[in-house]
């Protein structure tokens, strides 16, 4: 199967800083702990997080290219599926897996939840080229996901958090104006702008590619600033932290299997099966936990758990491709 040009520059462009993600998070936690337990800089820290994750954000959503949406028209099987197994069927999943494997955790089943039903909009572009999927009709999903959970997620913490939420509608609406709208909005507001005065190709060169540059650092700065935050309540819980191990293995072990059966039941071709696959599987754990610090900010293991996502969800990613190219190469 030969590589489209877009997905060959999506590969190219991987840095080691990409694809040791989950190695370099582990590490900023373990210093981040080290830290908060030898000196006194909780205070201090928390007023890190929540400002590293807006400009984070920001970065990520000032690279996205709403031009591709008009390629999912391609692809409607797909594009009816993905968003039926991400807004459909993962929320459930995620409230069975929660309800039954974490039913004595309440800030643990908020963590799993907030962290399954927000579909990735960056990371799954990367795995979906080096898997040789469909990267056009992918990016055309970038931002009908991100719209969508922007909408969806507060219904879904409500109505399927149930008791464990205790989170008001108004208070998790702003979280989400807040965490979401805000850096989607300036992000926005800057490309226009970068694009009407100084034209495209200067908005790549001095916006696009920069910004690009800051969003593992910053991710990784508020993972630190988090743990050093929140040594305490991490030191304390760190046997029930261990628990989610096993409703996150359910998920990055089912969900692929039902999305590459869909793919198979609806005869989608080679590339767009792997696209359904990787955008079913991929979580956007950056996300929520911007949300969960600003929604949460009483009850800090919700955040904490989040962390734990990442940690998994990216050596699955990583092996899913490899078990995809194989299974490219022998058919």
């Amino acid at each position: 199967m030969t590589v489209c040009p877009h997905a060959r520059g999506i590969i190219s462009s991987v840095s080691i800083w990409e694809r040791l993600q989950s190695v370099f998070v582990a590490i900023a936690a373990v210093a981040g702990l080290a830290v908060g337990m030898v000196f006194d800089v909780g205070d201090a820290a928390g007023h890190v997080v929540l400002p590293a994750l807006l400009v984070m954000l920001a970065a990520v959503f000032v690279q996205m290219d709403a031009s591709h949406v008009g390629e999912a028209r391609q692809a409607k099987s797909l594009v009816i599926a993905s968003l039926v197994l991400n807004f459909i069927f993962t929320p459930l999943f995620a409230w069975a897996l929660g309800a039954g494997l974490l039913g004595g955790q309440p800030d643990l089943r908020i963590g799993l939840l907030l962290l399954l039903v927000t579909p990735c909009t960056d990371w799954y572009l990367v795995f979906t080229a080096m898997a040789r999927g469909h990267t056009g009709i992918a990016a055309a999903l970038l931002p009908v996901n991100l719209i969508l959970q922007l909408l969806l997620l507060p219904v879904y913490v409500l109505l399927l958090g149930g008791q464990a939420a205790m989170v008001g509608m108004g208070t998790l609406a702003e979280s989400v104006l807040l965490v979401l709208f805000v850096p989607l909005g300036v992000a926005a507001l800057l490309r226009w702008i970068a694009g009407r005065s100084k034209g495209a190709q200067w908005r790549q060169d001095k916006i696009l590619t920069p910004a690009a540059h800051l969003v593992l650092p910053l991710l990784y700065m508020a993972v630190f600033a988090m743990f050093a935050w929140q040594a305490d309540t991490v030191r304390e819980h760190l046997s029930t932290l261990g628990t989610l191990i096993f409703p996150l293995l359910a998920f990055f072990i089912v969900t692929p299997l039902v999305a590459t059966a869909t793919g198979r039941v609806l005869r989608l071709p080679r590339d767009q099966q792997v696209t359904l696959t990787m955008v079913s599987t991929a979580r956007n754990s950056p996300i929520a936990l911007a949300i969960a610090v600003a929604a949460f900010p009483d009850r800090p293991l919700i955040a904490v758990a989040l962390v734990v996502g990442p940690l998994l969800e990216l050596p699955v990613l990583a092996v899913l491709t490899q078990i995809i190219q194989v299974r490219n190469r022998s058919s």
